[in-house]
């Protein structure tokens, strides 16, 4: 193992804090490498092995990427359009190849995650994992409290019934109002659905956060790469594990079309 080096330090680069903090979470046995619990003093190839603290996998392959989108309005998401539309794959033009983690309808803008980290994409698209969704729907006059306390008991939709975990007003206006609206669930356009069968008229939509990943004040269009410690909380999310004792999740596709 040319490549290895001490654990602490694989810790430290993959954003699990500084030196000092990694080796006292290997001090106290929170850190395995490859199955075995780690010891002070060993060491690990950061592209080959596989880095576990609290049984929750380390990201340190070398040749995973994760991006930041904030997507604009008209914007498909594909990574290719037979109609010539503009698509995420403008945004992210260097190697190697990443595809977006489930979808963002052309109306509809804000956070995407792109990645070639199949695991974690499978288990941020997939319903078992509950993974939360946050919307900022921006509506045509005032939400009444009997709307809000619809999209919390469930809707029924052509699809089965739709429930917000969460709905908070942020603003309002004499003519508008700012909701935010969270869902676990992953179905075509559910949101949208789900306030116009409250009968609220929308006029915008934003994702603003995945789980822990928050979208912050970039700009529309605007891409960077996720911080490790970002990559490492979605693990945590979605408790990504040890691949040799952690089952694997199931893709779902395109399933995760929330708008």
């Amino acid at each position: 193992m040319s490549d290895a080096e001490r654990v602490q330090k694989v810790l430290a680069a993959a954003g699990l804090g500084s030196r000092r903090q990694s080796e006292a979470l290997i001090a106290a046995g929170r850190v395995t490498v490859n199955g075995r619990t780690a010891r002070l003093g060993d060491r690990a190839d950061p592209a080959v092995d596989v880095l576990t603290v609290d049984g929750v996998r380390v990201q340190t392959d070398p040749t995973l990427v994760h991006y930041l989108l904030n997507k604009p309005l008209g914007v498909i998401t594909t990574m290719h359009d037979p109609q010539g539309r503009p698509t995420v794959a403008d945004y992210i033009t260097m190697p190697p190849r990443v595809f977006p983690v489930g979808r963002l309808d052309a109306d509809t803008e804000g956070l995407l995650v792109l990645t070639n980290d199949g695991p974690l994409a499978q288990r941020l698209t997939h319903p078992r994992h509950h993974v939360p969704k946050t919307y900022v729907a921006k509506l045509r006059g005032a939400v009444r409290r009997q709307a809000v306390r619809a999209l919390t008991d469930g809707i029924e939709l052509d699809d089965g019934i739709a429930v917000a975990t969460a709905v908070r007003t942020l603003a309002t206006a004499r003519d508008e109002t700012l909701l935010q609206v969270v869902v676990t669930e992953g179905r075509n356009r559910m949101v949208r659905r789900m306030l116009g069968a409250v009968g609220l008229t929308l006029e915008r939509l934003a994702r603003v956060q995945l789980g822990p990943l928050a979208l912050g004040d970039m700009g529309q269009g605007r891409v960077r790469p996720l911080t490790s410690r970002e990559v490492h909380e979605l693990y945590e999310a979605v408790k990504l594990g040890d691949p040799d004792t952690d089952a694997p999740a199931v893709p779902v596709g395109d399933e995760d079309d929330t708008q």
